[in-house]
């Protein structure tokens, strides 16, 4: 990566931009992956776990349920859980 001071430019904003031209050309990301080395196996295994997560997370969306609620739990007979259940008295 290689950076130039424009005119009128300071030590800062030139390093602002360095960094947000490493972090768009994906290298951080790629030195990270590298930092371990992963079986081709494994890398299946977390790539199919990442696919079902995406399913998942796409079912849920069309289900028209918001990210990371769960199902609506129902209360005794069937009805929407609304509170506690009293008795009449």
């Amino acid at each position: 990566m290689f950076v130039s001071l424009r005119d009128g430019e300071t030590q800062e904003g030139l390093l602002k931009r360095f960094q947000r031209s490493v972090q768009n050309s994906g290298l951080l990301r790629e030195v990270k992956a590298k930092r371990f080395f992963i079986s081709n196996g494994e890398k299946a295994r977390i790539a199919a776990r990442k696919s079902a997560a995406r399913h998942r997370r796409r079912a849920r969306k069309e289900a028209g349920l918001e990210a990371g609620t769960g199902p609506r739990r129902r209360g005794p007979g069937g009805a929407p859980a609304s509170g506690p259940v009293r008795k009449p008295a």
